[in-house]
Formats: structure tokens, C-alpha cells, sequence
């Protein structure tokens, strides 16, 4: 008889959250290594995985509200990232219909933008109408910078803007404004405005072109960075809106549904950002979104595509055709031979040359 595994469900689920959530993707996306560590142990000893987030989360806040007693504004900003980071990590693997989730992405939002009041310029909370809702985002701009070149940043199924603050960072340094949004079906454009990913996906980021072109602190110069199936979606608005003046795809693939064929139970992750409730109806329906080499050929805008040889979410292959039948002439394919998805284990690397490649692109793109 085959031997039997005797790990208990609170045990198992445990170390699939961990390997959801690596140690090198929670600290190179913001979240302060000793919460990392402190999760880890409090899951290991039994606590819920969100329950020992959001606890981590408001030890982070109540540091922060003591700095700002202290007169301490720049501790008081690195104390609301840290606590924002441990509620966005907790709030992941609860159902939308949660109310520790939906309380748990309020304290996010809350603190995230507290840090983000006490820059200089300010971090804006921004919602872009659209649909019977909006597009909500958060807008950085880097100081001394008249009307800079913005880009817009964005995840994939789970879509946490705010995962990809660090990044934006590397690109306000270099004189680039960003706006980090939740897309159709992501964050809190999902749980707070119910607008869920379908086939007008693109005309809603070319919504949030406009909205920066109208905005004259920024300049009309726009380029767009997606991470994982963000990726496919910045090289979908490429190929179908000529505004867009760069495009970088980071683990990203030209059939996001290709997941599903090796994990099968990611189709809970694909539910809720298509607002379908039926699994098979939400896998045919994923199954629809495809690059096609006639669409690609349309994307003539420079092109930077990064991806780690082993990325087991989505194939290098299939990375490497949607390079291979992008139409642009100035395209580059960075290869990570140990990269796991997203390049997370290289992310000081990773950051450094996005951010000095769409500085090189926009800074000609501007003239």
C-alpha cells in the first residue's frame, strides 16, 4: 500500500501559501524581511496565514502612527509601506466575498496612501471613469520634473498594484512618473468598483491614457510595464493602441491560459478576475485571450521582455514568440537562466535595467 500523508490541512496549506509567496518575492516586492520571517514562523505554529498577516500589519501601523507622533515623517512613510505590504500579502489567498479581505484591502489602501501623503510631491489616489465604476490607481511623480514621461504599471490574475511600488521607485529616480493600477478583474478596481476583465480590457488601459494626456503635470509621452499576465495585457494595449511609446512584458506569454494546463486549480484565480462563477465557463473564457502573430505584428513600439528559463506559470516559449512576432524593430529578450516567474530572485537587476531601458526609450520618445 502506498504510504499514507499524514501532513494536516492547516499544515499543507501553510507551505502552499509559502510557495505561492517565496521569501524572494515578498522582500524584493516591499515587505520588510523580519515580517517575512515572522509570517513564515506564525504559520508554521498554526496561525491563518491572512490572520498573521493582518496582526504583522497593524504592529507596522501602530509604528507608523507613533513616528508621526515622534515628528518622525520619513520613519512614519517606511512604517505605513511595511504595514501595507503585510495586509496586501495577507488579503491574497481569502475569497472576495470575505470580510476580513475587503477589511484587510482597506488597511492596505489606508496605509499605502498615508506613506504616500508624506511625499513630496504627494502619492494620489486616482480613479479613472469607466463602466458603471472606475479604474483606480495611484499616481507618483518624481520631484523637480515638469510634465514627465509616465508609465503605467500593472500585475496579472491576482493584480496587486501595490506589489510593484519597489519597481516604481527605480523609475521616479530616473525622472519617470508612474501609475500603478489595478486593471479590469484586479484589485480594488474588482472588490470596491465590481468591474470585472472581458474583451474591452485594452480600451479601458487606452481610458487610462487618456486620463494621463489630459493630466498637464504629466507630459503625453506613455509607456506601459505588466508583470506576469500583465505582461500579456501591455503587449495587447501595444499592438492595439499607437500611444503607447514602450512596452515591457515581465513574465508575461502570448495565451495566459496556458497555466491551466499544468495547474488546473488556478482556475479559482481566473473566477474571480473574469467575474464568472462556473470553472469551465471561466476557463473557455480565458482560453479566448491570445496574441495572435497578426495581432503582434501590430506592436511596433520598442519592446523589452524579460523571463527565467524555469518559469513553470508561463513557458519561455511561449515568452520567446510572442518577442519573435512582435513587429516592432527595436526589441530586447532578456533570459534568466536560474529566473523563476517574474524574475523575482534577480530583483535589484531587474528593476535597474527596466528602469535605465524605458528611461533610454522615453527620453527619445519625448523629443
Amino acid at each position: 500500500m502506498p504510504e499514507q500523508d499524514h501532513t494536516p490541512p492547516w499544515k499543507a496549506e501553510a507551505e502552499a501559501h509559502k510557495r505561492a509567496m517565496p521569501l524572494q518575492r515578498l522582500t524584493g516586492n516591499g515587505m520588510d524581511y523580519a515580517d517575512v520571517v515572522e509570517l513564515y514562523r506564525l504559520v508554521d505554529d498554526g496561525t491563518p496565514w491572512s490572520d498573521a498577516a493582518e496582526h504583522l500589519g497593524d504592529i507596522g501601523l501602530a509604528r507608523a502612527t507613533d513616528a508621526i507622533g515622534a515628528g518622525h515623517s520619513v520613519t512614519a512613510i517606511s512604517w505605513y509601506r511595511a504595514a501595507a505590504a503585510c495586509y496586501r500579502v495577507g488579503q491574497v489567498p481569502l475569497p472576495d466575498d470575505r470580510e476580513q479581505k475587503r477589511r484587510m484591502y482597506r488597511k492596505l489602501i489606508d496605509s499605502y496612501g498615508a506613506a504616500g501623503s508624506l511625499e513630496d510631491p504627494p502619492v494620489e489616489h486616482v480613479e479613472i471613469p469607466w463602466g458603471d465604476g472606475a479604474l483606480c490607481g495611484w499616481l507618483l511623480r518624481p520631484p523637480g520634473v515638469a510634465a514627465p514621461p509616465t508609465v503605467i504599471v500593472m500585475g496579472g490574475f491576482d493584480g496587486w498594484r501595490e506589489e510593484y511600488h519597489v519597481g516604481a521607485t527605480y523609475l521616479r529616480d530616473r525622472g519617470l512618473a508612474v501609475l500603478l493600477v489595478d486593471g479590469p478583474g484586479q484589485g480594488e478596481t474588482r472588490l470596491f468598483q465590481g468591474i470585472t476583465m472581458d474583451h474591452t480590457v485594452d480600451a479601458a488601459f487606452s481610458a487610462m491614457i487618456d486620463y494621463l494626456i489630459a493630466d498637464n503635470r504629466v507630459g503625453d509621452t506613455v509607456a506601459i510595464w505588466g508583470n506576469s499576465m500583465g505582461g500579456f495585457l501591455a503587449a495587447l494595449v501595444a499592438s492595439r493602441d499607437s500611444r503607447v511609446a514602450a512596452c515591457v512584458v515581465n513574465g508575461g506569454t502570448n495565451r495566459p491560459a496556458e497555466i491551466l494546463d499544468r495547474f488546473h486549480r488556478f482556475t479559482s484565480k481566473i473566477q474571480p478576475l473574469l467575474g464568472i462563477d462556473n470553472p469551465e465557463a471561466a476557463s473557455a473564457a480565458m482560453n479566448e485571450y491570445v496574441l495572435t502573430p497578426d495581432e503582434l505584428r501590430h506592436l511596433t513600439s520598442p519592446l523589452l521582455l524579460l523571463h527565467g528559463t524555469p518559469d513553470r506559470v508561463f513557458l519561455i516559449e511561449n515568452a520567446r514568440t510572442l518577442f519573435d512576432q512582435a513587429g516592432t524593430g527595436d526589441k530586447t529578450f532578456l533570459e534568466w537562466a536560474d529566473g523563476d516567474h517574474c524574475i523575482y530572485n534577480h530583483s535589484h537587476e531587474k528593476h535597474v535595467l527596466v528602469a535605465d531601458w524605458l528611461a533610454d526609450r522615453l527620453a527619445r520618445a519625448a523629443r
